[in-house]
């Protein structure tokens, strides 16, 4: 898996990522389980890859591929 996301794409991403996983423990019912999308930022924060800009072709690494 090659990197795609970039430093301050990343901290946005966590951060967000949190942001929206906090929402398990603020919701209540069925609602809380929206929370669980937090885990798609957060993932994608912490791997520094995402899938979907594989797809549309984006990278926001400062790091040239291969190295």
């Amino acid at each position: 898996m090659q990197k795609n996301v970039g430093g301050i794409d990343k901290g946005l991403r966590i951060v967000a990522g949190l942001g929206i996983l906090s929402l398990w423990f603020v919701l209540e019912g069925s609602a809380r389980w929206f929370g669980l999308v937090g885990l798609l930022p957060l993932a994608t924060g912490l791997l520094g890859h995402c899938p979907a800009y594989v797809l549309l072709g984006v990278n926001t690494c400062p790091l040239k591929p291969g190295r």
